[in-house]
């Protein structure tokens, strides 16, 4: 982890991106002060596959009719 001034950021911000996008974890700091944190982001997720859910459940025919007004009235805090 690496402590960088807003000053230190602001002449050459792209040397401090280059170092995030290689892994480096950077705590930007202002009057010897924590204010930020930049790390890269975690790109090993691996997104679920489409349908993974498929069959264990219905949606009903009447998914967008209406709401009974009794229901509308408790939303709308009538």
């Amino acid at each position: 982890m690496l402590n960088v001034t807003v000053d230190e950021i602001q002449r050459d911000p792209l040397k401090y991106l280059r170092q995030v996008e290689a892994g480096e974890t950077l705590v930007i700091v202002r009057s010897d002060k924590a204010i930020a944190e930049l790390r890269p982001i975690a790109s090993n997720k691996q997104l679920r596959p489409f349908g993974l859910c498929s069959g264990d459940f219905t949606v009903p025919d009447d998914f967008d009719a209406p709401l009974p007004e009794d229901l509308l009235s408790a939303f709308e805090g009538k």
